[in-house]
């Protein structure tokens, strides 16, 4: 399992850093490889996620709410009986600094899949720190931009 990780001070108070990050819909706005992240009916954990692959591929998986607690944390992994080949997690923590300042850690962890889906996968994972230090950024000009 590979992970990444970075943590940054943003303008905005913890329950807003949550609101905006708890339904993980907006994560294309933070990542420019994921396509959408769209809830599953019937189940308020559950998410179903398309990543930009390779030559015009996608990547498909669901995944779970497995941590909630506002507003201090969201953590989510891929749901075990979705596709296998796809392993992934991810969790935000929010640290209430006082006077509308919070610490966001943003982690992420995966397990590059083998094969064609691996393929698919190694290339939406490259330099995997990189992509997630951009979404930390991101994440700052969308939330002091409120």
């Amino acid at each position: 399992m590979a992970a990444a990780a970075h943590y940054l001070e943003v303008n905005a108070p913890a329950q807003a850093c949550y609101d905006w990050w708890r339904p993980l819909t907006r994560l294309p706005e933070l990542f420019s490889d994921v396509r959408s992240v769209q809830p599953v009916d019937g189940d308020e954990t559950r998410t179903r996620w398309k990543v930009d692959g390779p030559a015009g591929s996608t990547v498909e998986w669901d995944a779970r709410i497995a941590e909630d607690s506002p507003p201090r944390k969201i953590a989510w992994t891929t749901v075990d009986d979705a596709d296998p080949d796809v392993r992934n997690s991810g969790v935000v923590r929010f640290d209430d600094k006082g006077d509308g300042r919070t610490g966001v850690e943003i982690s992420l962890e995966y397990e590059p899949p083998a094969g064609k889906l691996g393929e698919a996968v190694a290339s939406l994972l490259a330099d995997p720190q990189k992509k997630v230090e951009r979404a930390a950024e991101q994440f700052r000009t969308v939330i002091e931009a409120r």
